[in-house]
């Protein structure tokens, strides 16, 4: 039984065939939100930083750069007063979420990790860090310049943004311990589906990027469950949305 549907079950079921109801209801929620999502378009970026060097180096993209890179499936800006923060998650277990934890442990650099908002020219370099398994070095084929403190630039985003953690990671898959205010250290995940932890960081520095094509590119987004752009809407009012 999921940890969620546990805790909900907790607070206001206390028979098995209530829980039941609890974690089926859950599971359709899940679906309807998935096919929800699907309908609108979301920003793809990757995430670059320093591996750990505790991490074992198998199929690792840092197995020669000392780099680890991976695509986020979720990324937003949060807050833009009194701070610029934020924020993404990252399915754990996973080589990328070790190496940020280890970063805001023990590190001391002013920036932790650089956001690279993709365009529409990089839909190759998204599937590059989403697929280690496929491209196990994918640093060597994707040009990069690096930041003052070291960190990868992907050459072609349309952005990217050096920031530092102001927080550990918090387990989405433990709604009592996030309740309790708890960041839940070294919490296992032991039920359906995938686990994630939400990473919130400062932007302490918006970086220049290098154009692959020598013109504005435009976002590369995620839509329907492939890679898209944008396009002006024809529009006769002359009127935009406010900022």
């Amino acid at each position: 039984m999921p940890a969620i549907a546990r805790a909900l079950a907790l607070r206001s079921c206390r028979t098995a065939r209530c829980a039941r109801s609890l974690v089926t209801h859950t599971s359709a929620v899940r679906e309807q939100l998935r096919a929800l999502l699907r309908e609108t378009a979301q920003p793809v970026a990757v995430v670059t930083a320093l591996m750990d060097p505790s991490i074992p180096n198998k199929t690792s993209s840092a197995s020669r750069s000392g780099f680890h890179g991976a695509t986020l499936s979720s990324f937003s800006s949060i807050s833009m007063d009194p701070h610029p923060l934020v924020a993404f998650s990252l399915r754990i277990p996973s080589r990328m979420a070790t190496s940020l934890t280890a970063a805001y442990t023990v590190g001391s650099a002013p920036a932790h990790l650089v956001v690279n908002l993709l365009s529409e020219h990089q839909a190759d370099t998204a599937v590059r860090f989403s697929r280690p398994d496929l491209h196990p070095e994918p640093f060597a084929s994707v040009p990069h310049t690096l930041t003052e403190e070291g960190l990868p630039v992907l050459d072609g985003s349309i952005g990217a943004m050096s920031c530092r953690l102001i927080a550990a990671s918090w387990p989405l898959h433990d709604l009592e311990m996030l309740a309790r205010g708890e960041k839940g250290e070294n919490a296992e995940w032991d039920g359906e589906g995938v686990a994630s932890e939400l990473f919130i960081a400062e932007v302490i520095r918006v970086e220049r990027t290098t154009s692959l094509s020598g013109e504005e590119a435009r976002p590369l987004l995620y839509y329907r469950r492939g890679y898209v752009t944008t396009r002006p809407i024809d529009s006769d009012t002359g009127v935009k949305p406010s900022s």
